[in-house]
């Protein structure tokens, strides 16, 4: 999604804090400390969050005398003036439904007052050190908005949640209670008891869902970084322990290490991602089932995590069920899912699609640069396209597109690596009773969308857009743009004939007839994707696209005349090539495919080159996951972090395929490793995918969820933290900068994450480049689990 368009050019944006107001001695306190905690024996962080927002949702609108409406349709908003004030707009086709502004409820907190250290005194009946009142010696914040209210046209409010790093004249005693008093100000006292076996920290970063007890690392992070007081230093060989939650027990002891300083670089970029020195604990002998904490000797504790042999099995299910929560077509509701939704975008509500000329591939919702708005307008047709509903949503918007049948794709992989796993694998789905299996069903769910749409010739539109972008406050089931078909193109139709292909195949032994529907229909796309490549090739994507397609669909027939046409296309008659080189070629499917087949139905120096590339590749990400401090690895060691590639969704497909190849633990491990900081080990203790963990995103780009002030769907995986030093000149952080503190190319990315609506880096998601890779991942390694156990 554009969020421009949200934001006309021209128009000054009115930004605020919490008020920022002078505070009276004496006065009643209004502001409770959210939480309280040492970092560091003498230094203890003190959590304020101010701020509260009373989110809008719609209602019928009733118009009073007077109403005026402003900036009328087309395009634009409607605008509701009563009273010479704008108080909210009016959205769907009837324009009958209101959609307020949120309110906001500003707290008196001055972050001036906050930074001196006169500002708060320490004082213990317990301690004799603390028996008069005693400053900290030094005090270091940092501050970041945690939502954000849109409260008139271009005005906006942020609660803000800010840490404030005391550095105490003298550590604090273990056993004590110290009294944390506020003057000056309307914060409320606070009553500390430290407890560094039980006290939880956020210095020390875990896995909020926990490990399976044969996982090969179980690992936990210690970092903190004090805003502008930089970073804090804690030097290895602190000594840790993991507690059993039930008997109170330690149950292992080892000695913190040293994971990167702040000095040393995370990759090829020359970026180091924390700012602070990282050290980590490894546990990974403790196997036995049960609930534990990490902690840490004169500190204190994570969260409580499990070691069960379900943990990625549930994982698996809430990811995997965050594309049911994104279909489109159907409504959610009971018994499926307590997340209900009207359907949205179904004929036989009223929703007319109308053909466009012009194909995805031309325009920059595809691989082509012309912007979709004005390529939609110039090419559209008063023709109608039947059958054109289903498919997935993604962030912020209406389209569905061809890109999305990657998910079809990784899900049938799961269900090929892992039959025996799958098949009785149940994601609770309106499908679920039809004797296929439910990783399979979801996988069909895009298909579907797309067979539907095939046209006559066999060519596959590639999906369906709105006129623009969502107006302000309307819902998916609200759509008043009109709504286009894209023009089948030969890309397109190569990337359904491949996934499509791949689903015969899987549906061969379990629903023949549906199977060889795949099958003609994947035949046709392909047929018509050569036709119109041999009037245009194209270039690499559709070079691509047809590689995997004829693999797929030499393995679905036994046609030689396929695997002649891959062998023709690949990349991997030379030794030397890897399977992703950006912008020349990605064939890492088609690799992992061929590596697989059954050696007297390939080209065995192909095949061989192709299992190195792999393995190469694997490596590569190993290497990056060993160099960076948290352990995160990337699908390129130079791609940069954010916006479709942030640290929200785990990376380590190359190191799963290359583990199931090879059976060599290492990647296995490296895996796990890979997505310890999106289940939560990571500086802000949360994890990326709504619905998992103790914290976790509240405020996704989903339209639906916001207009009706709920709740957002479990299993939707953010795009997460971003580098500041990258995306610096992004016209969304001009939004928040003026109250994020320190500056936001200031901050480390592994603590860019804002949890905003309107904050696309972060905030935004795609089901193919977010949902898909963590279902994946959390899905290989349930199956791997349960396969070695025995466990299915």
């Amino acid at each position: 999604m554009r969020l421009q368009s949200l934001f006309p050019v021209g128009l000054g944006l009115f930004l605020s804090g919490c008020n920022v107001s002078q505070v009276d001695a004496g006065n009643t306190p209004q502001i409770k400390v959210n939480q309280a905690y040492l970092v560091k024996p003498d230094v203890l962080a003190v959590q304020i969050n101010t701020g509260e927002i009373i989110h809008a949702k719609q209602t019928p609108y009733k118009p009073q005398a007077g109403d005026k409406i402003e900036q009328p349709r087309p395009f634009e908003e409607d605008w509701v003036i009563r009273n010479g004030k704008a108080i909210g707009s009016l959205v769907g086709k009837q324009r009958n439904v209101f959609y307020p502004f949120d309110q906001f409820v500003a707290s008196p907190f001055d972050p001036q007052w906050a930074d001196r250290v006169t500002s708060y005194r320490i004082t213990s009946s317990e301690d004799s050190t603390y028996s008069s009142r005693l400053n900290p010696t030094t005090v270091h914040r940092k501050s970041k908005p945690t939502d954000m209210a849109r409260v008139g046209q271009w005005k906006f409010e942020f609660p803000m949640m800010h840490t404030m790093y005391l550095k105490l004249p003298s550590p604090l005693k273990p056993g004590k209670t110290y009294e944390i008093n506020f003057p000056d100000s309307k914060v409320a006292p606070l009553s500390f008891k430290y407890e560094p076996n039980v006290s939880r920290t956020e210095a020390i970063h875990v896995s909020h869902i926990g490990f399976a007890p044969q996982d090969p690392a179980k690992v936990a992070f210690l970092s903190t970084w004090m805003g502008n007081g930089g970073r804090l230093e804690y030097g290895a060989g602190l000594g840790f322990s993991v507690i059993d939650e039930k008997t109170n027990r330690k149950v292992f002891t080892g000695k913190t290490q040293l994971s990167r300083t702040s000095q040393e670089n995370e990759d090829l970029r020359n970026r180091n991602y924390s700012h602070t020195n990282v050290y980590w604990m490894d546990f990974t002998r403790v196997q036995t089932p049960g609930k534990y904490r990490v902690c840490i000797d004169a500190i204190g504790c994570s969260f409580s995590f499990e070691i069960s042999p379900t943990v990625w099995n549930n994982a698996f299910y809430t990811s995997a069920r965050g594309l049911y929560h994104q279909r489109s077509g159907i409504a959610l509701k009971e018994p499926y899912t307590k997340w209900t939704r009207p359907r949205p975008f179904h004929p036989d509500d009223g929703t007319v699609v109308y053909e466009s000329t012009a194909p995805i591939s031309s325009v920059d919702q595809g691989i082509g640069s012309a912007e979709f708005v004005k390529k939609l307008s110039e090419s559209e047709t008063t023709r109608v396209v039947p059958n054109a509903w289903g498919g997935y949503f993604d962030a912020g918007d209406w389209d569905r597109r061809i890109q999305h049948v990657e998910v079809s794709r990784h899900l049938l992989e799961l269900a090929e690596l892992f039959p025996g796993h799958f098949d009785r694998v149940s994601l609770n789905l309106p499908e679920s009773n039809d004797g296929l299996p439910d990783v399979i069903n979801e996988a069909l769910w895009t298909l579907d969308f797309f067979r539907r749409m095939q046209t006559a010739d066999g060519g596959i539109r590639g999906g369906i857009q709105s006129q623009r972008d969502p107006r302000l406050g309307e819902a998916s089931w609200q759509e008043s743009y009109r709504v286009y078909a894209y023009a089948p193109d030969r890309w397109s139709s190569y990337m359904y004939a491949g996934a499509a292909a791949r689903a015969a195949n899987a549906l061969k032994s379990r629903d023949a007839k549906l199977a060889q529907t795949y099958q003609e229909s994947a035949l046709r796309a392909m047929a018509y994707a050569e036709r119109e490549a041999a009037k245009n090739p194209g270039g690499r994507f559709e070079r691509d696209s047809q590689n995997l397609a004829a693999l797929e669909l030499y393995r679905l027939t036994g046609d030689s005349s396929w695997h002649q046409l891959f062998l023709k296309t690949t990349v991997f008659k030379d030794p030397q090539k890897d399977v992703f080189v950006w912008d020349e070629h990605d064939q890492r499917d088609a690799a992992f495919l061929y590596a697989r087949l059954p050696k007297n139905l390939v080209d065995a120096t192909v095949q061989q080159n192709a299992l190195k590339a792999l393995i190469r590749d694997a490596d590569v990400a190993v290497s990056v996951g060993n160099q960076t401090a948290f352990k995160w690895s990337k699908d390129l060691p130079y791609m940069p972090i954010g916006w479709g590639t942030g640290l929200g969704a785990p990376r380590a497909l190359s190191m799963t395929r290359a583990h199931y190849l090879t059976q060599d633990g290492k990647y296995l491990r490296s895996s796990v490793l890979a997505t310890q900081f999106a289940l939560g080990a990571n500086p802000d203790n949360m994890t990326y995918t709504t619905g998992i963990g103790y914290r976790s995103p509240k405020n996704p780009l989903v339209f639906d969820q916001r207009v009706q002030g709920i709740d957002p769907p479990p299993g939707i995986t953010l795009y997460g933290p971003y580098d500041p030093t990258f995306y610096s000149d992004i016209w969304t952080i001009d939004l928040f900068k003026d109250v994020i503190f320190p500056a936001p190319i200031e901050w480390p990315a592994t603590e860019s994450y804002l949890d905003i609506f309107l904050f696309p880096m972060a905030a935004e998601f795609t089901v193919m480049q977010s949902i898909s890779p963590t279902a994946y991942l959390w899905g290989y390694l349930a199956a791997h689990n349960a396969t070695r156990t025995g466990n299915r």
